[in-house]
């Protein structure tokens, strides 16, 4: 199992710490710093069942800059989303678990990180 971070994001602090609550074996990954790919944004967003939009941060102030607020939410924009959280991973929702059975969480709430725990 692998955690997408900002170690300065709260809820990030409280997954990690009900991970650790839990004895859970996983990775951390400080996004900011280890930025993912495109291609590693299409495999999160898959294995989320979630589009680009779904996961982005519309009030960081890169999204404001971007006009984020006015690009189409819809397959022919896809692509144009998921380049702009590779070249803005700042606005990429944390924090992100992916489990060991292929799938994946937003995991703002202890409940989605029990339900990660419950995946793998």
């Amino acid at each position: 199992m692998e955690i997408w971070i900002n170690p300065a994001c709260s809820k990030c602090r409280g997954a990690l710490k009900l991970l650790d609550e839990e004895g859970t074996d996983y990775t951390v990954r400080r996004y900011l710093e280890d930025v993912p790919s495109a291609d590693e944004i299409r495999d999160v967003l898959t294995r989320l069942g979630l589009e680009p939009w779904d996961i982005t941060r519309t009030q960081e102030a890169a999204a404001k800059e971007l006009g984020l607020k006015d690009w189409p939410r819809e397959a022919g924009a896809r692509e144009r989303w998921i380049t702009a959280l590779a070249e803005h991973p700042k606005l990429i929702q944390r924090p992100i678990i992916t489990a060991d059975d292929g799938t994946a969480v937003v995991a703002r709430t202890d409940e989605a990180v029990r339900d990660a725990l419950g995946r793998s």
